[in-house]
């Protein structure tokens, strides 16, 4: 018998009148801004300009869901075209089914156009926001809660989720909570890549790829742990074999990356360095007319008073050399004498 356990919520929506306000959708939601909030901090670290990661982040978040979704139907493709199954529920997105895999590939689409459109490097914007978006995925994982989904194997231990709901084959019992297992290594994950990346200077997608690497080791692990229904290939589930491929390449690039372009970009972001200057000029031109007029007068003030200084020398001079002079003529009228 399990005497500790973490609770099921009993429902995944409420309703606020007609709206349906849903669990799942709320931790999406809130992950997106806080990848772009750190992001945004990031990016300014590194000499971008604040905005930037949200505009492009307009581009590629739209692309990440489509990714996600897409990523999650075709690997799970009976379960919205087999016998009995109705193929809408294939964009009930708010009911759960994000693939990591696809979102990351097409919203890298997204933000590849997204920075295009604005000159800017995409594997720097990709370092500067990758912390943020394994905190997203952090957070994201909370949903899974909410739609009492994607869980471990049976287990009494303390920390064990106990799943109420009887629906899609699920059995009611306590499992491993493998979307806290998840949330939990994502942190642990965007700590990593922070600590590197100031310890290391990582550049040019580095930072990125180290999150990559970082991320598949522990989902290998944890997708081992899961008994939803999934593909096996020679045994093992599709996931597992995609995060293995996935991490293999994350490290090929991280070591051919560091031997080609070695340091960090010099520049993320052409023309960030002049906002200053032109704040400053704006600043100027904004000026109070009367500022302006009083700063001229003491400036001619000035002027006035340093030729004063220079001609008041040259008097003496002029006067001494006249006494000087008015001397020798006496002294020379003497000795004739």
């Amino acid at each position: 018998m399990t005497l500790a356990f973490i609770p099921s919520p009993a429902h995944g929506v409420v309703y606020l009148g007609p709206i349906p306000l849903r669990g799942y959708a709320f931790c999406i939601i809130i992950g997106v801004f806080v990848a772009v909030w750190l992001g945004n901090k990031r990016w300014i670290a590194r000499g971008g300009r604040s905005g930037t990661v949200a505009d492009i982040a307009v581009w590629a978040v739209p692309f990440g869901l489509v990714g996600g979704r897409l990523y999650h139907v075709i690997t799970d493709y009976e379960l919205y075209f087999s016998e009995g199954r109705d193929w809408v529920d294939a964009f009930k997105i708010w009911e759960g089914g994000l693939g990591i895999w696809g979102a990351i590939a097409l919203g890298a689409v997204g933000a590849w156009i997204g920075c295009r459109r604005r000159g800017i490097p995409l594997p720097a914007y990709a370092d500067a926001i990758a912390p943020g978006i394994a905190i997203a995925q952090a957070i994201g994982r909370w949903g899974n809660w909410f739609n009492q989904e994607l869980y471990g194997r049976p287990t009494d231990l303390p920390w064990a989720l106990k799943i109420t709901s009887s629906a899609d084959g699920r059995v009611p019992g306590t499992y491993h909570p493998t979307f806290l297992y998840e949330s939990l290594w994502c942190i642990g994950v965007a700590l990593l890549v922070i600590w590197a990346d100031r310890r290391f200077k990582l550049g040019h997608g580095r930072a990125f790829a180290l999150y990559v690497a970082a991320y598949c080791v522990g989902r290998f692990w944890i997708e081992y742990m899961r008994v939803d229904d999934a593909h096996h290939i020679l045994g093992l589930r599709l996931n597992d074999w995609t995060a293995m491929g996935v991490f293999l390449l994350a490290v090929i690039y991280i070591v051919i990356s560091a031997k080609i372009r070695p340091g960090r970009e010099a520049v993320v972001e052409p023309g960030a360095g002049d906002e200053d200057t032109d704040t400053a000029k704006a600043e100027g031109d904004d000026a109070d007319p009367r500022d302006k007029a009083e700063a001229k007068a003491e400036d001619k003030a000035a002027a006035d008073d340093a030729e004063a200084a220079e001609d008041e020398p040259a008097g003496k001079d002029e006067a001494a050399g006249k006494d000087e002079a008015n001397g020798e003529a006496g002294a020379t009228k003497a000795g004739k004498s």
